[in-house]
């Protein structure tokens, strides 16, 4: 119990990171500054995140990064731009969660944390990608705000029920990677197609002719 209580934070905060990372470090302070949550001492050095700096910086952040998830395409390149910051971020962040360790212990949580929080993310930018594709925006922003509610409650989970975390972060986990392969063989597929329709042409046009 005493070791899952810290593993269950830091996957909460990872899956939450892959989501959001600005979202999040800013809930996460927000929630800790206001004392809506209180942090066990196994990770009080989470409480840094109520600094008034780095909520600030965060918030400014976060904002900017909702406003451009609510437009398509937009959306695409900041996942693009920040495939690599999320990961980093999330795990850095995460780790936080589990106090004092080992180096190693320490290289390898920074290596799971940072694929927990790359599985969601691409989740995310597949996703994203995918309704891109329709030509209406209200489905974009429906997500986007999906999203968002899934930022905070992932990262409310994480640090007052951390326990519930553990499972729930480990599902979420298992369908990222799984939506994600999904996502990419139906993409591969359609690309497979429109490469047969442009050398035959449309279906009908050889028989025509």
């Amino acid at each position: 119990m005493e070791v899952a209580g810290p593993v269950g934070a830091a996957l909460g905060l990872a899956v939450a990171s892959g989501l959001s990372l600005y979202g999040a470090v800013f809930v996460s302070g927000l929630a800790i500054r206001l004392g809506w949550v209180h942090l066990a001492p196994a990770w009080a050095s989470l409480g840094v995140l109520g600094d008034p700096v780095v909520l600030g910086v965060s918030g400014v952040l976060f904002f900017v990064e909702f406003l451009a998830d609510k437009i398509p395409v937009i959306d695409s390149v900041w996942d693009g731009l920040h495939t690599v910051i999320r990961p980093v971020g999330g795990a850095l962040l995460a780790s936080r969660a589990l106090g004092e360790l080992s180096p190693a212990a320490e290289v390898l949580a920074l290596l799971l944390l940072g694929g927990a929080t790359l599985a969601t993310h691409a989740a995310k930018a597949s996703t994203r990608l995918v309704v891109n594709a329709s030509p209406e925006p209200v489905s974009n922003v429906l997500i986007s705000l999906l999203e968002n509610g899934l930022v905070v409650g992932a990262a409310w989970l994480a640090l007052a029920h951390p326990l519930l975390a553990l499972g729930v972060g480990i599902v979420a986990v298992a369908g990222a990677v799984l939506l994600t392969v999904w996502l990419a063989r139906r993409a591969i597929g359609a690309f497979g197609r429109l490469r047969r329709e442009r050398r035959t042409g449309p279906p009908g046009v050889a028989g025509s002719a």
